[in-house]
């Protein structure tokens, strides 16, 4: 019998810890919940989540109400009014109501354990202290709201945003310039090996989720396990379950962003119409002008005075930004229209004993759409999509439609996702080939990773064990230098300065490895960034600096140098930069001792995002760093901006499915989400490392927190 037809095991009653149900802890203090049934295991994970990441999970609650100004000041305001404008906080509530009995049931046990842990006084943490404020009680949609927040900037209607100003200032045949694949945050990596090629027989899954390097980090690494399962994954605190990346004693999943277009601006024309009946809104639509919803929300703000806004709702979505004529768009998701987010399937997830029951739960996914990589203990190994893609007129994904045309309406049906079973390798990086290709989007990441990983894969002598995955995490060759070293030698030496010439010559030299200690990557990304500088004030793009008309909220999307640095592959295939080049060379060779300067990691440091107020913001480590946006490991800066990394890998995995004790993981930080505490950032130096914990499955050796 093949190893892929082997029977799933029977169900068996997990045994807990002697201890009974409550928190247990290894030492790196990440919890072990066990609990007597998967509501009460709930219950005690919101519970932990509320003890363990309290200023966090408030902040995300904020977020997603449209309230952080209360707290956080007049600087807030701009997120505020787009968490209200896209009715965030709407949408999950409406999520929440549309969800079966038991789901809904599980939610509402998370969420009293989030209110539990306030009742008994265990929110205290002292960034509440630091800025004034105080946790209050959650609504029962409210992890929805976290889940939302996390998400609604994932997609891709920030980029037609950019799209449509680079119609609009360069004409419409440059908008293909910035397109490299795509310029895309993206960097995230899944893969894993069939039985057949590793040591056990059995599967092996691997990967790092790449995101904002937030502090405390996003992920959260816990064990959730009663009765029915036991289950080791990353979760989103403030948010049941482990929906991303996880471990049962039967299965085991890893997502990445399948870089699906699911979102969709409509260029909407509004109007004021008095009569009879008052005063309204109307918006022209396909069948002529229809009446808006309209309401008026106050956000108010910290030691300033309060902020109106009009929360505007066409029949294509909520109105989230002006256009620079005068216009306004709205922004229609899959969420929003379906009223379901895809919350049925996590506890189906923690149940599932088979790869078909991770696919069959995955089934009621709507967002974010992701590349899924599943395996299980009979063998099995498959490569999905999950999530909702409407079918519409492919000129959505490009730029704004016009709201008036029936031709770019959705018509309520989905694009059918690809599925397949894997007989030796699997492997997911954002890439084209993983994430569906031409039925689900216009752009993806560039083949560079998912490239490089398979062929690390396919290179190791005899069969894979975890540490061979292990080591792919930290692979730094630079995807693009093929590219860039073929630019260099083309330049004409005889035209380059002596310090010039003997840049090149140093960088022709150079492996293309983004190491830490390297200092020819150092002048790599020295002279990168030159170019990108350049390049973005070139004659042919220098318009696009002129101001977008859109909210700074939008800012990070629509900065012409991060868009160059992003597309700079691309633009140097379709643009003459030599002279760029050269004179970038020069740039280089002007500053002080070039040649011995200082390595990457002295330029290439950690550089956590966080909103931690007042003193507390001191309490974020810092460290030089490997990796680049081309390699595997993908710690992305922007060239020619800023070359300290604010994207990075924000958890790493290896699941091995023949025994779980020889699974691993680590996060950037630590467990802990309160500066000062012993698990605050202590996994830092075993992440930079790329070195990673142990996941500890017997209950004798955890400590149990006290009552």
């Amino acid at each position: 019998m093949k190893v892929s037809e082997k029977m799933t095991p029977a169900p068996t009653q997990q045994s807990g810890p002697a201890g009974g149900p409550g928190t247990y802890r290894d030492t790196w203090g990440i919890p072990h919940l066990w609990a007597g049934s998967a509501n009460e295991l709930a219950f005690l994970q919101g519970r932990n989540a509320a003890i363990d990441r309290s200023w966090q999970i408030e902040l995300e609650r904020w977020r997603s109400e449209g309230r952080t100004a209360e707290v956080l000041g007049a600087d807030a305001v701009t997120w505020d009014r787009f968490a209200r404008q896209a009715r965030l906080d709407d949408t999950a509530r409406r999520c929440f109501e549309n969800l079966d009995a038991d789901t809904q049931r599980w939610c509402g046990q998370y969420v009293d354990g989030v209110n539990r842990a306030l009742a008994d006084g265990l929110r205290d943490s002292p960034e509440f202290t630091e800025s004034g404020s105080s946790p209050e009680p959650w609504n029962p949609w409210t992890p929805l709201g976290v889940f939302l927040v996390h998400h609604i900037l994932f997609s891709t209607f920030p980029n037609k945003l950019f799209r449509a100003h680079v119609a609009r200032t360069l004409g419409d045949d440059a908008v293909s310039l910035f397109s490299i694949e795509a310029p895309v945050w993206s960097g995230s990596n899944a893969w894993a090996a069939h039985g057949s090629a590793s040591v056990s027989g059995l599967p092996l899954v691997a990967g790092d989720p790449h995101r904002l390097m937030e502090l405390p980090g996003v992920y959260q690494q816990v064990r959730l396990a009663c009765p029915e399962f036991d289950a080791v994954g990353f979760a989103f605190p403030g948010v049941p379950g482990l929906p991303h990346f996880a471990q049962t004693e039967h299965t085991a999943w890893a997502v990445t962003n399948a870089m699906a277009d699911y979102q969709d601006l409509f260029e909407e024309e509004l109007r004021r119409v008095t009569d009879y009946s008052g005063e309204r809104i109307e918006a022209r639509g396909a069948e002529g002008w229809e009446t808006v919803v309209v309401n008026l929300e106050t956000i108010h703000v910290r030691d300033g005075e309060s902020v109106s806004v009009d929360i505007i709702e066409t029949a294509r979505g909520p109105v989230i930004s002006e256009t620079p004529d005068g216009g306004a768009l709205s922004l229609r998701f899959p969420a929003r229209v379906e009223g379901r987010l895809g919350f049925e399937a996590l506890l189906p997830m923690l149940r599932s004993r088979s790869v078909s029951a991770v696919e069959a739960a995955l089934d009621a996914w709507v967002e974010p759409v992701n590349s899924v990589i599943a395996a299980d203990t009979s063998g099995t190994v498959t490569q999905f999509v999950a999530g909702l893609v409407p079918q519409r007129n492919p000129a959505n994904r490009r730029l704004p439609a016009p709201a008036f045309s029936a031709r770019h309406a959705w018509d309520g049906q989905y694009v059918i996702l690809p599925r397949s079973e894997v007989q030796r390798f699997a492997v997911s990086a954002n890439d084209r080939a993983a994430g569906g290709g031409d039925a689900v989007a216009m752009e993806f990441a560039p083949a560079y990773r998912a490239a490089r990983i398979r062929e690390l894969l396919e290179e190791v002598e005899g069969p894979l064990t975890p540490d061979h995955m292990r080591a792919i995490h930290m692979d730094t060759l630079l995807g693009p230098w093929p590219l860039f070293r073929s630019i260099l030698a083309d330049l004409d030496p005889a035209e380059l300065s002596g310090e010039a010439k003997e840049v090149r010559s140093r960088l022709l030299r150079w492996d293309g490895r983004m190491d830490a200690g390297s200092q020819p990557a150092a002048m790599f990304a020295e002279w990168r960034g030159a170019l990108v500088q350049r390049l973005a004030k070139h004659p042919s793009l220098a318009s696009l600096n002129s101001p977008t008309g859109y909210s700074s909220l939008f800012g990070p999307w629509l900065s012409v140098p991060a868009r160059v640095g992003f597309a700079l592959e691309t633009l140097l295939l379709r643009i003459d930069a030599r002279v760029e080049a050269a004179a970038s060379l020069e740039d280089v060779a002007l500053e002080e001792a070039p040649l011995d300067g200082a390595s990457w990691g002295d330029r290439h440091q950690l550089l956590p995002v966080h909103l931690l107020p007042g003193s507390l913001a001191k309490a974020a480590p810092t460290v030089g760093l490997s990796g680049d946006t081309g390699c595997v490991l993908c710690t992305e800066s922007l060239p020619g901006v800023d070359d300290r990394s604010f994207r990075g890998p924000v958890a790493r995995y290896v699941w091995d499915l023949a025994e779980r004790r020889n699974s691993r993981w680590v996060v950037p930080f630590g467990a802990a989400g309160t500066p000062g505490h012993q698990h605050f950032s202590d996994q830092l130096p075993l992440w930079t490392a790329g070195q990673l914990a142990p996941v500890v499955t017997g209950w004798s050796a955890l400590g149990k927190d006290e009552p």
